[in-house]
């Protein structure tokens, strides 16, 4: 039998299976599927989790139920090309002809003193958890700081203020203005939104240190109750250790298949993959779709295509809070109610896709 085998049970391979599990599948292929939950979590999700705003059963989806698909609960510790294996902490080796890593990120730090250690994090549904404990058990008057000004940040922020509407939320954003790189109204509407909700957008700030009761933001001292840190991520220290050649944050380089240059047997999907493209559910997607059209071509000893086609992405959609949201879709931009309500029918159709 071949054995594919799939690390990460994210949005990438989520997509791969439900492409794969279908009436033709090769008799002679299993799927191994590997990761330590149980089930698919809704990482664009889990900045709700943290704020309390969701139950935990609201962030997770259940694994397919396929004959054909072996599912492996377990912490990898090795990847090995030259082996053709991956090594799970509890002793097990699973071997492959072909693999693909889909094992998500961690966050990047960027070599702040303090910030490993002082910071909570939303990169897991574990880690959201832990961060929804600690924010939720603040006194009233406390002082949050969200460090990263992207998606993920603005989210948790809106999502906060209305789950805790006694804290302090303070928002630190590089830029001059939230989401800079896209039409000011866009900033302008999100920035009014925090404005009106009595959440502080520190602009152009610089952290150059987290303590426990911390932040220091250029030259000043910032008294903080906790810290979550979402400004950045890089690949799981798994992911990072296989030689190979790395771009940005240690992102692995890939070629136009979505295959190591010098393993064209392992595929890469999603946040660990150097793409032209910001890391997102979307862009793991279409890539998983790309992927299947290899692994087919692969199996039926046909050759891969000269070119293959430019991902398109579609845009992005954010929340502020359970009412409002914002949205960037073919160059356009739409606000308010009806760009949430999209939101939330991106999210219930996934879902029932989904199982």
């Amino acid at each position: 039998m071949r054995k594919l085998v799939l690390l990460g049970a994210g949005y990438g391979n989520m997509r791969i299976l439900s492409r794969l599990l279908t009436k033709e599948l090769p008799l002679d292929v299993e799927i191994t599927l590997i990761d330590r939950t149980p089930f698919h979590s809704l990482k664009t999700e889990f900045y709700a989790l943290a704020a309390g705003t969701v139950s935990d059963s609201v962030v997770r989806v259940p694994l397919p139920v396929d004959d054909r698909l072996k599912v492996i609960g377990g912490e990898i510790i090795e990847i090995s090309t030259d082996d053709k294996a991956v090594f799970l902490a509890d002793g097990q080796k699973v071997n492959y002809d072909e693999l693909v890593i889909g094992l998500g990120c961690r966050d990047n730090f960027h070599d702040v003193p303090g910030a490993a250690e002082h910071t909570y994090s939303i990169q897991t549904i574990g880690k959201s958890r832990i961060t929804y404990e600690k924010l939720l058990g603040l006194g009233g008057g406390a002082t949050v700081g969200i460090v990263g000004a992207g998606l993920s940040g603005i989210e948790l922020a809106s999502e906060l203020r209305e789950s805790r509407p006694d804290l302090n939320i303070k928002l630190f954003d590089r830029s001059p203005r939230i989401l800079r790189d896209f039409p000011e109204r866009l900033s302008n509407y999100v920035k009014g939104w925090f404005d009106e909700h009595n959440v502080d957008v520190v602009a152009e700030s610089n952290i150059t240190k987290v303590e426990e009761r911390a932040l220091h933001n250029h030259e000043e001292t910032i008294p903080v109750d906790a810290v979550v840190w979402t400004a950045g991520i890089r690949p799981v220290t798994v992911v990072q250790n296989i030689e190979t050649e790395k771009g940005d944050s240690g992102r692995l380089v890939l070629n136009k298949y979505h295959q190591l240059p010098l393993c064209n047997d392992v595929y890469v999907v999603g946040d660990c993959a150097a793409l032209p493209y910001a890391p997102s559910a979307q862009v793991a997607e279409e890539q998983a779709e790309q992927i299947v059209k290899v692994l087919r071509l692969v199996w039926g000893e046909e050759p891969l295509p000269e070119t293959m086609p430019e991902i398109k992405l579609k845009g992005f959609l954010g929340s502020l809070g359970k009412k409002q949201g914002f949205a960037y879709l073919a160059d356009r931009t739409v606000t308010g109610r009806i760009a949430r309500l999209l939101k939330s029918g991106v999210l219930w159709l996934y879902k029932r896709h989904n199982g």
